[in-house]
């Protein structure tokens, strides 16, 4: 279902599911009421991942107090990454990329920084991160990743002479 809740200009694992057009993510943008549903269908995922949505300005996030139970789902069934990375193109698309940012950096910290999350870990580095369509905001989020990597050395996802530098 995460499909249809949340849909992409893109084929996706489900072939039925036809992808969006340019005028249809513009029609759903001046629509109140789509908006409006577009954001709780991410708070019902975010709830089911274990996590609460704060502040809707931001997309500022928490854990859920039911957190710990909802992150064992998480690391043990693999497919929750795809939907993830589905739902974090779709908010890129519906004009959210403030929200990306946030949940990119929610999954970093869990994975990296937290490490509650060591399944979710790859699947943050490889599809989540490079989702985030502001190249700024993805260069600022790439730089805490190398920052919270362990070993460092070992990380691929940026050349380390310009992290280094990095401000």
């Amino acid at each position: 279902f995460p499909c249809r809740l949340f849909p992409l200009r893109e084929h996706g694992m489900n072939w039925r599911a036809k992808p969006l057009t340019c005028q249809e993510i513009q029609a759903f943008k001046k629509s109140k009421e789509v908006m409006r549903r577009f954001i709780r269908a991410y708070q019902l995922m975010l709830r089911f991942y274990g996590i609460i949505l704060i502040n809707e300005a931001t997309g500022e996030l928490k854990r859920a107090e039911n957190w710990a139970e909802r992150f064992k789902n998480l690391n043990r069934f693999s497919h929750n990454n795809l939907r993830i990375t589905r739902i974090l193109k779709c908010l890129g698309e519906m004009g959210y990329e403030d929200y990306q940012v946030h949940l990119v950096k929610f999954f970093l910290t869990e994975t990296l920084v937290k490490e509650t999350l060591p399944n979710v870990r790859r699947s943050a580095l490889d599809y989540f991160l490079f989702t985030v369509r502001s190249k700024r905001k993805r260069r600022e989020l790439v730089h805490y990743a190398w920052q919270h990597f362990k070993p460092r050395g070992s990380f691929v996802w940026g050349p380390h002479d310009k992290l280094l530098k990095y401000r």
